[in-house]
């Protein structure tokens, strides 16, 4: 693990993976997207220097402008549409690890001036001087380009999408009854300024459209859903992915008309590669998180350079990959973020952290602060969290269980984050019988401990799918956009139960 010594001064070392910072002296010109808010250095530097009034250690300002709307289809209309703009800035100032913070919508240098000495509050000592000078990153990966940004797409161009999936979802099957259809897309940025003198600027796109539907048999009644997102324009929406969207839609749907109950007890588990995922995200990664470790609360809070997994498992925190909903450019601390390794050969070798965290252990941050608006302090927070490729086959997982259960969709469920301890509810699977796929199943909860689900894990095969549907991370009353994938995974037993188990 790389190591960097927290800066001598009191200032948080934050610099962002692979050090892509490059210097500008450049004056308010160094303001992009923001200067049509009357943002400028000068601004900036004031509010910086009321925030350090109070000897804060460091200081930043997260500026947030968003424009998001909604479209929604059913009954073969749109039935609600709306649009919903947030302009705003948050203030943070950090003295030793605490924090403090206070936000304002209104960019004026009285309002966040006043912000500013709200968060001061935290600290009590000689005030310290504010950049005057500011350095702006000149090599931001570009990992959403747009062709078209969402601002200038009109909702005309929107409506023929809806249109055609809601016509094609009832072509599909003769026995839906209903389809209910969603689309939203995203358009803004966001700047990082702080007491170090950076600047750092970047434009964040999102779309996603769900496609819900309802079928009818013998007086039966099931309902399912597939969607998509990514940080992607109106290009994103390619054949391929539109009937995409039906199949699945439809198939997970009708398919639960044949579905049974599995027999309840601890058997065998084979998670699908792709949105099973959810379980590595919701039981492994969040007790990855650093501030979880930091204060002891998570079951990894010992573990770093210990074996936790068999030495064919290898899981990754990643923001790079484009035009995923996981992806950022940089983030909400204005870190590059980069691929982090957290276990390696069944070794845990780091955890995710924010700057405060990396502080505290004495390494780099791995550009996991993240925050859902300026409303909110960031915290160490997963991006796309999978596993890597394995030394199996799919066929030769399904093939080694005589009898279990294959899980291929799930949907609610509840963990204990800093035990591990879960529940997950399975919508759509497979009996195993005999080493084949069977009889499809429904109406069954999986509960288990996630590290020991990890330490159980004894098949891994080569088929990572990273899931493409509209996954929101929740974490101390805070949602954030992310990615997660697996490859068809084996393992050894899990306490699987029906509805009347």
């Amino acid at each position: 693990m790389t190591r960097r010594d927290s800066a001598g001064d009191g200032t948080m070392a934050m610099v962002g993976a692979g050090e892509l910072l490059t210097g500008s002296d450049g004056p308010s010109s160094s303001i992009g997207y923001f200067a049509r808010f009357g943002v400028d250095e000068n601004l900036i530097r004031e509010t910086l220097a009321a925030a350090l009034s109070r000897g804060g250690d460091y200081s930043d300002l997260f500026f947030q402008h968003r424009v998001s709307t909604m479209m929604g289809l059913e009954d073969g209309a749109v039935n609600k549409a709306f649009t919903t703009v947030e302009l705003g800035v948050g203030v943070r100032v950090i003295k030793g690890d605490q924090t403090g913070y206070a936000f304002t919508e209104e960019l004026t240098l009285d309002a966040m001036r006043s912000a500013a000495k709200t968060a001061a509050a935290i600290a009590d000592g000689p005030s310290r001087t504010a950049p005057q000078r500011f350095h702006v990153y000149k090599d931001l990966p570009r990992r959403y380009a747009l062709q078209v940004p969402w601002d200038a797409v009109r909702p005309e161009q929107k409506l023929p999408i809806l249109e055609g999936l809601n016509a094609a979802a009832f072509k599909a099957d003769s026995r839906v009854a209903k389809v209910t259809l969603s689309f939203s897309d995203e358009h803004g940025a966001v700047l990082v300024a702080d007491s170090n003198g950076r600047l750092v600027e970047d434009v964040q796109p999102m779309t996603t459209l769900y496609l819900s539907c309802v079928a009818e048999q013998n007086g039966k009644r099931e309902q399912n859903m597939y969607g998509v997102a990514g940080r992607a324009g109106l290009e994103y929406y390619s054949p391929e992915r539109l009937g995409r969207i039906v199949r699945e839609a439809v198939g997970r749907t009708t398919i639960l008309f044949e579905a049974v109950q599995p027999p309840a007890g601890e058997l065998p588990v084979v998670l699908a590669a792709g949105s099973s995922g959810i379980l590595l995200h919701e039981a492994i990664g969040h007790g990855m998180e650093a501030d979880f470790n930091r204060k002891g609360t998570s079951i990894y809070a010992d573990k770093i350079n210990k074996p936790i997994a068999h030495p064919f498992v290898n899981i990754v925190d990643d923001g790079t990959n484009e035009y995923a909903r996981g992806a950022i450019n940089v983030d909400d601390e204005g870190n590059v973020p980069d691929k982090t390794m957290l276990v390696e050969n069944g070794v845990l070798t780091t955890y995710l952290h924010d700057s405060i965290s990396a502080k505290h252990y004495k390494v780099k941050p791995t550009g996991n602060g993240r925050r859902e608006s300026y409303r909110h302090a960031p915290l160490p927070r997963m991006r796309s969290t999978y596993m890597l490729p394995g030394p199996h086959k799919h066929d030769e997982i399904i093939a080694s269980v005589k009898k279990g259960i294959y899980c291929s969709n799930f949907t609610n469920g509840q963990v204990n984050i800093g035990a591990g301890d879960f529940t997950f509810y399975v919508k759509n699977g497979y009996l195993i019988e005999d080493g084949k796929l069977t009889r499809p199943i429904k109406d069954v909860n999986i509960i288990g401990n996630g590290p020991k689900v990890l330490e159980k894990v004894d098949m891994v095969a080569d088929d990572l799918v990273i899931d493409e549907g509209g996954w929101t991370c929740g974490k101390d009353g805070q949602g954030v956009p992310v990615s997660q994938g697996i490859p068809t995974v084996r393992v050894a037993s899990i306490t699987v139960g029906g509805r009347n188990s």
